[in-house]
């Protein structure tokens, strides 16, 4: 009889989603499905608001990531100004966004994926979490929260708070940097790169214990998209979007955002609230794509940073080329801290980010306009459509998480068939696969996390319907 395994909620993750295994008569899994089941309707409630208000609003998305929906609708409003920001007021948010990835990076990386890494997947679930990793190693677990703390920070000292910073808008940005704060940056910067260099070191050298993990979590062939500089180079705020393939052949490269019904379509399943979006060209669900960190250093022709290059050199190797493991997502993201460190550090002593000219003003010049930005989890989409009287008339939102949705719902199942054979399943077995999940860092909504114990419902469901094993665990 087949049976169904229900992971409800998937715990270390930003947001509210389940995970359905499919069990044959055999036992063994025939399909794995990644569930959404929360819904919000940012776009739907956004209409009829003034578009100066859109970057304000649209930050609230999330309490993990407001900077990429700040940058992203303010870029979006500069298309319908049809003004070019001031230099000073583009090197600034990029870097507030650089801040930005390297605090949600930390988070991920320090705060949810590593207790597995460093406890173990099969350790008590009550213990494997960030309570647990501090319990064990104490110093590492500061350090990651004092690297997490100087993105915060950032984003403070230009926008005036941590989190929901109306700062960015149409045209450019509010403030400059204080002098003060530069120097805050500056003297913080020596300990963020000691961080982030013991937390490289320490991940390359656990590498070698979890073969079976890169190979399992998600290794498959797929398309990438990112964007990149007018170099080829690492982009996080600028440049033009590109797509890769496994084996690093470029498939589309100078593409513009303001094409992206061209090269992007989004399908949907009766089983998710969360779309599908996909490389048209290739179709439905043969379009399949990934976007993040992963992404953005096999997209990428090289970082532009010293050190971040010459890790990018050592990430390729490792990964056999182009990395096509979702488990090497979490190694991207220190390369990607290590070059956003790098960054900060040459904008820093740029003398335009003290500039007062900060932002160019206008009235309206376009009914319609799409802004595009590198959102921690990969590239973020602003489409807004307004009257003549600056009104919203339609958003359309194209979030990073879901354009992996198609790579997510893969590597669960993927892992399952690996991990999964009959119906009794270790709870380190079931912490694989939402493992695999964690692995994309998906944001779905305003950050929720289990502490201690994390809540956790498994259902085995009959091919009649009727449920034939539940655990439940508070």
């Amino acid at each position: 009889m087949s049976k169904t395994v229900v992971i409800d909620p998937v715990t270390r993750i930003e947001g509210h989603a389940k995970i359905s295994i499919y069990l044959n008569d055999a036992g063994e899994v025939d399909d794995a499905r990644f569930h959404v089941v929360e819904y919000r309707g940012f776009e739907k409630f956004c209409e009829g608001r003034p578009f100066p208000e859109m970057a304000g609003i649209t930050a609230r998305i999330c309490g993990i990531c407001p900077v990429s929906h700040l940058l992203a609708s303010a870029k979006t409003g500069d298309k319908l100004l049809a003004v070019k920001v001031p230099p000073a007021g583009e090197k600034l948010r990029r870097l507030m966004n650089l801040g930005q990835i390297t605090q949600s990076h930390a988070l991920s990386f320090f705060h949810l994926s590593s207790p597995d890494f460093l406890l173990g997947w099969d350790s008590d679930p009550a213990k494997r979490n960030i309570f647990g990793l501090i319990g064990s190693d104490p110093e590492l677990a500061r350090a990651g929260i004092r690297l997490r703390q100087f993105g915060q920070t950032v984003i403070e000292l230009l926008g005036a708070r941590k989190i929901h910073a109306a700062w960015a808008v149409p045209g450019g940005v509010r403030t400059p940097l204080s002098q003060e704060g530069r120097e805050w940056i500056r003297d913080r910067l020596p300990e963020s790169f000691t961080t982030i260099r013991m937390a490289l070191d320490l991940f390359k050298n656990l590498l070698d214990r979890f073969v079976t993990e890169v190979e399992a979590f998600g290794k498959f062939p797929s398309l990438y998209m990112g964007l990149v500089g007018k170099n080829g180079e690492w982009d996080h705020y600028g440049g033009h979007l590109r797509f890769t393939d496994s084996e690093g052949n470029i498939v589309a490269d100078g593409l513009s955002e303001d094409d992206y019904k061209d090269f992007l379509g989004e399908a949907v399943e009766n089983w998710s609230y969360l779309k599908f979006p996909y490389y048209k060209p290739l179709g439905y669900p043969d379009g399949i794509y990934r976007v993040g960190p992963l992404a953005r250093l096999n997209v990428c022709s090289h970082f532009g940073t010293p050190e971040a290059d010459k890790e990018l050199i050592e990430y390729r190797d490792r990964a056999g080329g182009v990395a096509t493991s979702s488990f090497l997502y979490h190694y991207a993201r220190l390369v990607e801290i290590l070059g956003c460190l790098e960054r900060i550090s040459q904008l820093i002593d740029d003398p335009d980010i003290t500039s007062n000219r900060t932002r160019a003003t206008a009235g309206i010049n376009q009914l319609e306009g799409i802004g595009v930005s590198e959102a921690p989890r990969g590239t973020l989409f602003h489409h807004y459509q307004i009257d003549e009287n600056g009104l919203i008339k339609k958003v359309n939102l194209i979030i990073a998480t879901g354009q992996n949705n198609l790579a997510m719902n893969k590597t669960v199942t993927q892992i399952a068939k690996h991990y999964i054979h009959g119906t009794e399943i270790p709870e380190g077995m079931l912490n694989r696969v939402e493992a695999g999940i964690r692995a994309f860092d998906p944001c779905l909504s305003c950050s929720t996390h289990a502490v201690g114990q994390m809540p956790l419902q498994i259902q085995l469901i009959g091919s009649d319907g009727r449920v034939l094993k539940e655990v439940y665990r508070d």
